[in-house]
């Protein structure tokens, strides 16, 4: 048995396992090695492939040997896939010694059509569907007949719509994928999806059904009141059944004049106001073979181009988990309130008992509470409301096109029952309704379905909880874009949320696939307004947005983003495909800021919902927003330089280094050194440190010395908003700091972050005090308690609490660098990085720290614990232990902090 495992994890670009319908004729492989001896380095690599032609059945086999000690997206060494390819591939790799390992398991991936391949045509309703506010949501079906003999065959459904759509072949639903075909400019870029409906079919007759609804396509969505009919008029599916059977014959069936159309049983969809199905007008059978449909309507075909056609990125919307109600409480006859205990993204499904016909099941939808009710003020126009009306039978229904969040719902309505308890937490009093059988509810968890990469933990239970918190808003919010909540009318692609939360979110999740998918419309509305929009896809931004006007940190989304990206995974092609939106950004604000270089002019968001700016007014921030504007400025330009070095075109990584160098100059000419309080706030000070704007030396150590300063006489309080938040505590920390950092970090004095876990939160919140400190709700228009800006933090504890970061692109190189502080006795952090997992612990126990590590096969590490050395190390288990002390100041929950001065902890 050779001590070299077998490649596992094999992987295509960053697709799920398996995929079907991937856009890549040549897509990158990447691999894992879970063990091997110590002084193992892959010398070389092997892929044996096999294609199997879409076209001709025929199967093609080869294999390369590389001479490389690359496995994470390397190029791939076969023939280039053409429309409907399957693909195999086996791996194993080389030792030093020559000694090869054994084979990995087969991966495997399956190209879709390109647009030469579609012969559908985009087909929606062909009668006339009444005022769109109360138009019902259509269906469409089409009967074949199938070959008597389909043992051997593989059959595939290639769908995409304009609105929201889901499948059935003969009465059984295609696939697990919610709100396809997601969110994008439908008219520039609209994604595809590929199923494997073999099973599903049968020989002779066969039916196939689709649901359509309005979503984002002309459904009501936006600000004030919000706009219908954003991308058009008319919905429409797009849909092609490809059946080959066993003698390579393919029969196609696609989207065109013979599909019939019909009002279907959703008499409201909407995204922002819920779902109201009629069970009374579900035809039975519509969907299977045999139904009759000579009432319904034919079709009607629209305009379409296939050019726009494309495969996503990233993995599609899916229930990932359910919750079941931690309480039920009665509140009336048939009515109910229940907590999930937890603040999330989804809609309920619910098995409703048989009632008279008409009977009509209500839910409402809200994150928090007020005087014991929902408050649904914050949700503004969403209305977030789901009702079922029963056609006399019980049945079990979930909403298929909307998507709520919400901690609390309200059921009402529900059929009487003398049933008992069956929910946690509940109780009942005699005389009581009836309370829910167990199971009757249970809210379905819905976002982009990305795995898990990244966890934490630490002895403090509040601060565990924040982390828990920071991954429930990632969730919430990552639903087909990165939104800025779930909840409220909105729900929008925010990209000043993404540009500082990218790090914290890849360490966290997959993310990869999703926003690369996203930076692609990005891309696109980009060059539709020459500057990138303060959201992305952008949409009538009501009386105030414009998606012209050029906005610090939002814009920069365009530079870091990418290159946050690649700095977790060592994508080199994404950086090459971003390239001319980062460089357009770039060169853009250049010349607004002009000869000097400094971003002083135009309409700035600053440091956007400063804790200090007042509700009506989130960008009356104790910053100059031109200072944070000019900071960016400087931060994209030497991210644009790193990003041509990355990809070996060094004139322009030294152009855009000497105009980095430029930006810095004309930013410490202006702002450092400077008394307007505007130049010296909390916010500014950590910006020119962590953005290293300030002259290193007596300048830096001064500015630091005053940003701890600021930090001890605010009593340990939050002072930043959008801009400040994600490098306060990195600036504190990097200056010699780390204990006010700390006493930061763990302070429960409101604003801060464990001031909310205090107040019982479960996510994220947009402003620091979306609920007061008397437990009523922020008055402000704009409070949401589902935001995941703020929860940039993480990354800080991810880098420095537990100590674990990348030293080189997708952590070929790690970085362990655990600084122990505040009063933790332990804490640790694990990352499956793109070579496998990684992971560092330290815990302090009499007298003595120890620091315990894992690098993964593929990795080195650079090891650098308190009051030792720094050393480097190879992959596989270690760890290292030194004296230990542990500070006497503990902050206190007000926010003091006890038994005397903080100390002073090791730089980084």
């Amino acid at each position: 048995m050779t001590a070299v495992a077998a490649p596992d994890h094999v992987r295509f670009e960053h697709h799920e396992p398996g995929a079907l319908g991937i856009g890549e004729a040549a897509p990158r492989l990447s691999w894992q090695v879970s063990h091997a001896p110590a002084d193992y380095a892959q010398r070389a690599y092997e892929v044996a492939w096999e294609v199997t032609r879409g076209a001709s059945g025929r199967t093609e086999a080869g294999h390369a040997v590389v001479h490389s000690a690359d496995q994470v997206l390397v190029p791939w060494p076969g023939p280039e896939l053409a429309a409907r390819d399957a693909v195999s591939v086996r791996v194993r790799v080389q030792a030093p010694d020559g000694e090869w390992s054994p084979w990995s398991a087969r991966a495997t991936a399956e190209r879709g059509l390109g647009a030469g391949d579609w012969r559908a045509a985009m087909v929606g309703p062909g009668y006339d569907e009444g005022p769109r506010e109360t138009r019902r949501a259509p269906l469409l079906r089409r009967e074949v007949d199938l070959p008597r003999d389909l043992e051997g065959a593989t059959a595939r459904l290639h769908v995409t719509a304009h609105g929201l759509a889901q499948v059935e072949v003969n009465g059984v639903r295609v696939g697990r994928d919610e709100l396809l075909p997601g969110w994008t400019p439908y008219h520039e870029r609209l994604r595809t999806f590929t199923f494997d409906v073999t099973e599903h079919l049968r020989p002779g007759a066969n039916a196939i059904g689709a649901w359509l609804a309005d979503g984002w396509f002309r459904g009501r969505f936006g600000f004030e009141g919000g706009t219908w009919d954003i991308y058009g008029e008319h919905v429409g599916l797009l849909a092609q059944l490809e059946v080959t059977t066993r003698d390579g014959e393919r029969h196609v069936v696609v989207t065109d004049d013979a599909w019939r159309s019909a009002p279907g049983p959703l008499t409201r969809a909407s995204l922002y106001d819920g779902e109201t199905f009629d069970a009374r007008l579900l035809p039975a059978g519509w969907s299977e073979s045999g139904f009759d449909d000579a009432a319904w309507h034919p079709v009607v075909t629209h305009p379409f181009d296939a050019s726009v056609l494309a495969a996503p990125d990233g993995p599609p919307v899916r229930c990932t988990d359910e919750l079941a109600p931690v309480t039920v409480t009665p509140t009336g006859p048939g009515r109910f309130l229940l907590d999930f205990g937890q603040n999330h993204s989804g809609h309920l499904r619910l098995r409703v008992p048989a009632a008279s016909a008409g009977t009509v099941v209500r839910v409402r939808h809200a994150e928090v509470l007020q005087d014991g009710d929902l408050y649904t003020r914050t949700l503004r126009e969403a209305a977030s409301t789901d009702e079922v009306v029963s056609a006399g039978e019980a049945l079990e229904w979930e909403p298929r096109f909307t998507i709520h969040g919400f901690r609390y719902a309200e059921v009402s309505g529900w059929p009487g029952s003398s049933g008992s308890s069956g929910s946690s937490g509940s109780s009942r009093s005699p005389g009581s309704p009836a309370t829910l059988p167990p199971g009757a509810v249970v809210s379905r968890v819905l976002h982009s379905d990305m795995a898990r990469t990244g966890w934490f933990h630490a002895s403090d239970p509040d601060l565990e909880r924040l982390h828990d918190n920071v991954v429930w808003s990632l969730r919430s919010n990552f639903v087909d874009i990165p939104t800025d909540c779930p909840q409220r009318d909105e729900r929008l692609g925010w990209t000043g949320d993404i540009q500082v939360f990218a790090p914290t979110a890849a360490f966290l999740y997959d993310v990869h696939g999703m926003l690369a998918d996203w930076l692609r419309t990005l891309d696109i509305e980009q060059r539709r307004f020459g500057t990138v929009p303060v959201y992305v896809p952008w949409i009538p931004g009501g009386r105030f947005w414009q998606p012209t006007w050029d906005i610090a940190v939002w814009g920069d989304a365009a530079t870091v983003t990418p290159f946050d990206l690649f700095t977790d995974s060592a994508d080199t092609g994404l950086l090459e495909r971003q390239l001319s939106s980062a460089t357009a950004w770039v060169d853009r604000v250049l010349d607004l800021a002009g000869p000097d270089h400094v971003w002083d002019t135009g309409m700035q968001l600053g440091d956007w919902l400063d804790p200090s700016a007042p509700p009506e007014d989130p960008m009356r921030a104790t910053t100059d927003p031109h200072l944070v504007a000019t900071a960016y400025l400087a931060r994209s330009v030497a991210v644009l330089a790193r990003t041509y070095a990355a990809l070996g075109r060094d004139a322009e990584a030294a152009r855009y280094e000497r105009l980095a160098g430029e930006v810095r100059a004309a930013y410490q000419e202006r702002y450092v050194g400077s008394s307007d309080p505007l130049h010296r706030s909390t916010t500014a000070l950590a910006l020119g440190l962590a953005f290293g704007l300030v002259p290193d030396g007596e300048p830096r150590h001064r500015a630091g010395a005053r940003l701890a300063q600021l930090v001890r006489e605010s009593g340990y309080r939050v002072a930043t908003g959008f801009a400040g938040t994600p490098v306060v505590t990195q600036a504190l920390a990097d200056t010699g700091h780390l204990a006010e950092a700390y006493a930061l970090l763990l302070s429960h004095r409101s604003p801060s972050w464990l001031a909310m876990v205090d107040l019982g939160a479960t996510t994220i919140w947009e402003r620091w005090d979306s609920m007061l400190t008397d437990g009523t709700v922020n008055p402000g228009d704009m409070t949401s308690f589902n935001h995941y800006a703020l929860g940039s933090v993480a990354d800080w504890l991810h880098r420095v609490v537990a100590g674990l970061a990348p030293a080189s692109p997708g952590y070929r190189t790690l970085r362990l660098a655990p600084r122990p502080g505040g009063g933790l006795t332990c804490a640790g952090a694990r990352h499956l990085t793109p070579y496998g997992e990684a992971s560092v612990a330290w815990e302090i126990a009499d007298g003595e720290l120890t620091v315990r590590w894992h690098v993964p096969v593929g990795c080195t590490a650079e090891v650098d614990v308190p009051g030792v050395a720094p050393f480097a190390v190879g992959h596989g288990a270690g760890e290292v232990s030194a004296p230990w002390v542990l500070s006497d100041a503990v902050v206190r929950v007000d926010g003091s902090v006890a038994d005397g001065e903080l100390a002073t902890a090791p730089t980084l």
